[in-house]
């Protein structure tokens, strides 16, 4: 017989409990579904599940997460404009709509929904600001479809427009099967494209952003991370823009995008207190947007922003966020080895995108 090590035998638990919870929330959907039963369905005691996962909403999250990461989606050559691209990316979307003969409890866990989730704050918050950074990572991938010779272009407005209107299409969905026709949504985003939304960057507040400390501390990087955005791993020795975000704050990851220069890596640490929940949250949510742009968008065309989960805070103590939390907002940018400036509260992240002009210069030279 052969004899499974602690960690093999805690992945097969977690796998069977995962197994067990797909069918109870299938069956039942999340607000009836039972953890007893569960443990029933897995074999297992109620203590060894909750051992895995702390809450029933955990685990609903995990087996969400879970579907995402076991679809694999072959990776596609860009659209050659963005009508093409946002129809081919509403297809893609529309596809986890569930179908007429569905039960509901099925067709919920098919539309990965999250109604009836989250009504406390921290999730409401959090899912508002994810949605941002969604609506971001659609708009850069699309603004590369767009021909140079028309200049920089900002189609955020656009992408939470596109958004909206899918994430609608999905809750009717869920609400009355077979209501609308797919297809005339698909065509519908495609006229979206065409839009004109007078679309600018130029928040009111970052001509008053506090400017970042310029310094010569030593970086010590943490260890890699993946990426969730590409599922890569990420290290951190590159120079870049490196900004901390609490999920109260994930807005501001634009601010690090629109002020990095050219050849700039730009990293977004994400923090939270509650990996279980919330961080899994964050997980599904891009990982479930960045599934889709997989279908439609070339390599080249990803958005050069990388996106990380920072459970354990490694990457917010080696910026220097002692406490990190829902409401951090802190950046540092690295150069040639070191911490060249540090900026934290709101606007952190384009303080130290955009350090530098000739005092900045001599320091880096007089640290080199």
């Amino acid at each position: 017989m052969v004899r499974l090590t602690r960690a093999q035998q805690q992945e097969r638990t977690r796998a069977a409990v995962l197994a067990a919870a797909r069918e109870e929330f299938a069956e039942r959907g999340y607000l009836d579904a039972k953890v007893d039963r569960i443990a029933e369905r897995a074999e297992l005691t109620r203590g060894a599940v909750y051992s895995n996962f702390p809450s029933k909403r955990a685990l609903y999250l995990a087996v969400l997460v879970d579907s995402i990461e076991h679809t694999g989606a072959a990776e596609a050559p860009s659209p050659t404009g963005s009508d093409e691209a946002m129809g081919a990316f509403a297809r893609t979307w529309l596809e986890r709509l569930p179908l007429t003969g569905d039960t509901p409890a099925g067709g919920k866990l098919q539309s990965r929904s999250l109604a009836g989730l989250f009504d406390d704050e921290p999730g409401r918050t959090a899912l508002a600001q994810l949605a941002r950074v969604e609506a971001l990572l659609l708009a850069l991938a699309l603004e590369s479809c767009v021909p140079h010779r028309m200049g920089r272009v900002r189609l955020v407005r656009l992408a939470e427009l596109v958004l909206t209107l899918l994430s609608g299409a999905g809750h009717l969905a869920d609400a009355a099967p077979g209501f609308g026709d797919p297809f005339d949504v698909v065509r519908a985003c495609e006229h979206l494209a065409g839009l004109d939304l007078a679309d600018t960057w130029n928040p009111p507040h970052l001509p008053y952003v506090t400017a970042a400390h310029l310094v010569q501390d030593a970086w010590e990087p943490p260890a890699e991370l993946p990426d969730q955005i590409t599922g890569r791993p990420v290290g951190f020795d590159a120079d870049g823009v490196i900004a901390v975000l609490g999920t109260g704050r994930l807005e501001a990851a634009e601010e690090a995008v629109r002020a990095a220069r050219p050849g700039d890596q730009v990293t977004v640490a994400v923090v939270t207190g509650d990996p279980a929940e919330v961080g899994r949250l964050v997980r599904l949510r891009i990982g479930d947007l960045t599934a889709c742009l997989r279908r439609v968008f070339a390599p080249d065309a990803w958005p050069g922003l990388r996106l990380v989960l920072d459970e354990r805070a490694a990457v917010a103590s080696a910026v220097g966020v002692p406490d990190p939390g829902d409401a951090t907002e802190a950046a540092v940018r690295i150069r040639a080895g070191r911490i060249f400036s540090r900026a934290y509260g709101r606007g952190a992240a384009h303080a130290a995108a955009t350090a530098g002009g000739s005092t900045a210069t001599r320091l880096g030279e007089a640290g080199g």
